[in-house]
C-alpha cells in the first residue's frame, strides 16, 4: 500500500474518532495538560529517564499547539497534500523499514502521557497497534488531595520507585502494599533487577491468560484482577505453572473477579432465615441429615485454645451444637492451623473425614479459607469476619457495637472524674465502631466524658500501664481473660487502689451464633451461596442482640437504677428504635459528620476509620504493630487517615 494511502487510511479513523466525539458532546481533539493543570504552568515535572511506555495510556499533548491536528484517538485530521501528511507518510516508511528510534518527550501525570515532542511518531505506532513507545518521561505530580485516585496516584508513585511499570493499575488504596507484600517485597526499598525480571514475567503470563478469557465480560484492570488471584494463589506458581493451568486456576475464581469488578460489594444479613422464611433464589435443595449421616462440621482455630479467650467462646459454640442436635451433627476442631502447613493438613484431614462445613473462627484465617473453598468446591466454608468481599466464603460476625454502646452508658454514668478508658484490640474492620459506639454512649450519660483509647497490638507500650499515667480508673479492657490467666481486668471495671471491681461484661453467645447457622443449612435457608457471580455482592452475616447472639451480662453490685437505664436502652437498640450511630456525628479532629437526619448505613459502620470527638487517642499505623497486629490488618485492616490525629482536651495520643 503506497505511503499516501496509509495516511488517508489513518485520516478516516481520524475523523470517524472526530464525529463519535461532537455526537457524544465530547471535545474531538487531544487533551493538553497545559490546559488540565492551567494553575500550575510554573510545574516543570520530575525526570524519569528513557522508557517504553504502554501507548494505550499516551492521551494527549503538552501544549495547546497541535491539538486540532489530531482526533482524539491520535489518528490525523489534516489534508493529505498537507506538509504535515508528508512528514507523517515518511515516518511510517521508517517504521516499517527500519524502526523509529528516536524517543518521543512527555509529560507524565496520573498515570496518562501528554506529548511535547513526537505527536506524529505517537500516531503512526497507534496507527500500527504497538503496544509500547519509547519516550523520555517527566513527571508531574498532582496536588495531595483527599480525592481517591490521588490517593492511589501517591501509593503508585511509591510503587514505581520500586517496581517501574505504568500499566499496574489499582482501583483501590492500600493494593499497592498489598500487591508488594504478596511477592515477597515492600514499597521502601528498591526491587532487585532478579525480582523485577521475575515480577514482569509473572505480570505478563498471567495477564494474557486473563485478558484472552475475560477481558472482553469483566470491568476490571489487569492490576485488580492480578491481585485477586494472588489472594488465593501463590505468587510462584505464575512462574511454574503452565498456562494451561493458570486458566483453569482463573476460571476456578471467576466469582471473586466478578466481586472485586463490582467495587467489592457486600451484602448484610442482620438477621437469621426463619424456617419459613420461604425458599431463597439460587439456592441448593436442602440434604436430609441424620444420626446415620450426620452434618460434619469441622473447626479451624488460629491458636490453643487454652491461651485465647476468643478462641475458647468459639469452642463452647461447638460444644453447644453437639448438645443441642446430637447425633445429627457431628463436630470436630483443629488448634494451631496459622501456618500454611499445619492449615493445609487440618484441611485434608477434614476432607477426607468428609466435612461438610468448614468454620474457620479468625480473620486472619481468611486467606487459606478462600483456598479451601476454590479447591472443594463441594464443602461449605465459613470465616469468622466482617467486609472481607469473598464470594466462595460466607462470613460471620456480630453487631458487638450494640454491647459496646451500653457499656459505654453505663461508664459514662459511674465515672466520676470523666475520665474512661478503653482497650482495643486490632484496627481491623469493625473494631472503630465499637470504641466509637462506646464513646457516644458514655458522653450520653456523661457529656463531659472523655475516653482514652490504647491498642493490645502496639509493638511498644503496656495498655495497663498507659491507664496508670493517665490516671484512668474505670477501663473497658479485654472482652474475656485467657482461660488460664487468673487477671480480672476484663469487661467494663473500676481500678481503686489495686483492687478490681468488675461491672460488667460483654457476651459473644458463639453458642447461639452456631445453633442459628446450623439450623439454618439443616432447614435449606443456609446452602452454600452461589449467587455471587451474578449479583456481584458477598454476603456477610452481620447479627446482634435481637438475634441474642451479643448481649451484656452486668454486675449483681450495680445499682438497681444502673440495671434499669441499660434495660431501657438495650430494649430500644433490640426494637430497632433507638442506634448509636444516626444523627450528627462529631471527630475528634473537629470534622462534623453528616447531620439530624443522618443514618449510617452498616458499610459506613463497618469501614468507620475515624474516632468520636470525645475519644482521646488514634488507629494506629501497621509500623506500630506487634507481628499478630500486622497480620491481622494485613487480611482486614482499616484504610486509615494517616493525618494526625488531632489532641483533645490537652491530653496526648497513644502514639
Amino acid at each position: 500500500m503506497a505511503q499516501n494511502d496509509e495516511y488517508a487510511r489513518a485520516r478516516k479513523q481520524g475523523e470517524k474518532a472526530y464525529r463519535r466525539a461532537v455526537i457524544s458532546g465530547e471535545y474531538p481533539y487531544l487533551p493538553a495538560l497545559e490546559e488540565i493543570l492551567w494553575d500550575r504552568s510554573s510545574d516543570i515535572g520530575t525526570s524519569l529517564g528513557i522508557m517504553d511506555i504502554p501507548l494505550d495510556q499516551v492521551v494527549g499533548t503538552k501544549t495547546r499547539g497541535r491539538q486540532a491536528a489530531f482526533a482524539r484517538n491520535f489518528m490525523p485530521l489534516l489534508d493529505g497534500d498537507s506538509e504535515f501528511a508528508g512528514k507523517w507518510s515518511f515516518l511510517i516508511k521508517a517504521q516499517k523499514e527500519e524502526g523509529i528510534r528516536d524517543p518521543v518527550k512527555v509529560y507524565e501525570y496520573m498515570w496518562n502521557f501528554y506529548v511535547l515532542e513526537g505527536n506524529k511518531r505517537v500516531s503512526v505506532l497507534k496507527y500500527l497497534n504497538l503496544p509500547t513507545i519509547l519516550a523520555d518521561v517527566i513527571r508531574v505530580m498532582p496536588i495531595p488531595s483527599e480525592e481517591k485516585d490521588i490517593k492511589i496516584y501517591m501509593e503508585f508513585d511509591r510503587f514505581f520507585r520500586v517496581m517501574p511499570i505504568y500499566d499496574l493499575i489499582f482501583s483501590e488504596e492500600g493494593d499497592y502494599e498489598k500487591l508488594a507484600e504478596a511477592v515477597g517485597q515492600n514499597l521502601n526499598d528498591p526491587w532487585s533487577e532478579d525480582v523485577r525480571k521475575s515480577f514482569l514475567y509473572a505480570y505478563e503470563r498471567f495477564t494474557t491468560v486473563f485478558e484472552a478469557r475475560f477481558k472482553q465480560s469483566l470491568s476490571l484492570t489487569n492490576a485488580d484482577a492480578f491481585l485477586v488471584y494472588l489472594g488465593i494463589y501463590k505468587y510462584e506458581s505464575l512462574m511454574e505453572d503452565s498456562k494451561e493451568i493458570i486458566l483453569k486456576k482463573i476460571e476456578k475464581i471467576r466469582d471473586e473477579f466478578v466481586l472485586e469488578a463490582g467495587g467489592n460489594q457486600i451484602s448484610f444479613s442482620e438477621q437469621p432465615e426463619t424456617k419459613d422464611a420461604g425458599a431463597l433464589p439460587g439456592l441448593f435443595k436442602p440434604k436430609t441429615y441424620t444420626e446415620k449421616n450426620p452434618l460434619q462440621i469441622a473447626f479451624f482455630y488460629d491458636g490453643k485454645l487454652s491461651e485465647s479467650s476468643w478462641l475458647y467462646g468459639h469452642e463452647l459454640g461447638r460444644n453447644h451444637i453437639s448438645e443441642v442436635f446430637g447425633d445429627v451433627v457431628k463436630t470436630w476442631s483443629y488448634e494451631s492451623t496459622l501456618e500454611e502447613e499445619d492449615f493445609a493438613a487440618a484441611l485434608k484431614d477434614a476432607v477426607e473425614k468428609n466435612a461438610h462445613v468448614i468454620v474457620t473462627t479468625s480473620p486472619i484465617l481468611m486467606e487459606p479459607a478462600l483456598r479451601a473453598a476454590v479447591e472443594y468446591p463441594q464443602v461449605r466454608v465459613l470465616n469468622c469476619s466482617i467486609n472481607l468481599s469473598q464470594g466462595a466464603v460466607r462470613t460471620y460476625y456480630g453487631r458487638m457495637h450494640e454491647a459496646k454502646f451500653l457499656m459505654g452508658v453505663l461508664a459514662g454514668s459511674l465515672c466520676e472524674d470523666h475520665k474512661i478508658g478503653y482497650v482495643a484490640d486490632y484496627p481491623i474492620y469493625g473494631a472503630v465502631s465499637r470504641i466509637n459506639a462506646f464513646a457516644i454512649g458514655a458522653a450520653l450519660s456523661d457529656p463531659q466524658a472523655k475516653v482514652y483509647l490504647t491498642w493490645t497490638s502496639l509493638a511498644e507500650g503496656d495498655w495497663k500501664t498507659y491507664m496508670q499515667e493517665n490516671g484512668v480508673h474505670i477501663v473497658s479492657g479485654p472482652d474475656l481473660i485467657k482461660p488460664k490467666e487468673a487477671s480480672r481486668e476484663y469487661g467494663l471495671y473500676r481500678m481503686n487502689g489495686g483492687e478490681v471491681t468488675n461491672l460488667a461484661m460483654p457476651v459473644w453467645n458463639w453458642g447461639t451464633y452456631y445453633e442459628l447457622i446450623v439450623r439454618g443449612i439443616l432447614d435449606g435457608k443456609f446452602q452454600k451461596d452461589n449467587s455471587a457471580g451474578t449479583t456481584g455482592q458477598a454476603l456477610n452475616l452481620w447479627w446482634g442482640m435481637s438475634a441474642g447472639v451479643i448481649d451484656v451480662i452486668l454486675s449483681k453490685n450495680l445499682s438497681f437504677y444502673s440495671g434499669k437505664m441499660i434495660d431501657i436502652y438495650r430494649k430500644a437498640l433490640i426494637n430497632d428504635t433507638f442506634r448509636p450511630f444516626d444523627g450528627m456525628l462529631k471527630d475528634n479532629r473537629g470534622t462534623v459528620r453528616g447531620d439530624h437526619d443522618s443514618v449510617l448505613s452498616n458499610e459506613e459502620i463497618v469501614a468507620m476509620n475515624w474516632l468520636n470527638d470525645n475519644v482521646i487517642g488514634e488507629i494506629p499505623d501497621s509500623e506500630l504493630l506487634n507481628e499478630a497486629g500486622k497480620k491481622a490488618i494485613r487480611v482486614s485492616g482499616l484504610q486509615i487517615d494517616h493525618a494526625k490525629t488531632a489532641e483533645n482536651a490537652g491530653a496526648e495520643t497513644t502514639g
